[in-house]
């Protein structure tokens, strides 16, 4: 089997393409998350805590030098990583509450009774004897 044909193989399969989806609704949902933290969740957190932007929050580590024209600021962005933070927790907390759905959905699937199956071919015809045998006057 050649590298191409396997490869074609390979990307064909449902549970790539399933996948494949999954990636791309999941960085759409990423896009949504982000919009909601940085423009819904923090602002209230912010006035709250006496107006503090928390993406422009960050720890200095070497001040710039207004003597020179080069960007020597180095500093640490601890607010940025708090709403990363807060981002990831709000898409944990609804990738569990999806679980917990489908877990739900799945027990309650696993708790309905299965139909019996029909008899087989021999013993349908092993069902029939029995019948003949029962409705023959006994001697």
């Amino acid at each position: 089997m050649s590298l191409v044909s396997e490869f074609r193989e390979f990307a064909i399969k449902g549970n790539v393409v399933d996948l494949a989806v999954g990636v791309i609704i999941g960085a759409a949902f990423n896009g949504i998350v982000k919009s909601l933290v940085d423009q819904v969740v923090m602002p209230p957190i912010g006035l709250l805590t006496g107006g503090i932007d928390f993406s422009k929050l960050e720890w200095v580590l070497r001040p710039e030098n207004g003597a020179t024209e080069e960007i020597e600021k180095v500093s640490v962005m601890y607010g940025a990583f708090l709403n990363t933070v807060i981002q990831f927790a709000i898409v944990a907390f609804v990738v569990f509450m999806i679980v917990k759905g489908i877990n739900k959905l799945r027990r309650q699937e696993a708790e309905t009774p299965a139909a019996p199956a029909a008899p087989s071919a021999t013993e349908a015809l092993l069902m029939e004897i029995r019948d003949e045998l029962k409705a023959r006057p006994q001697v």
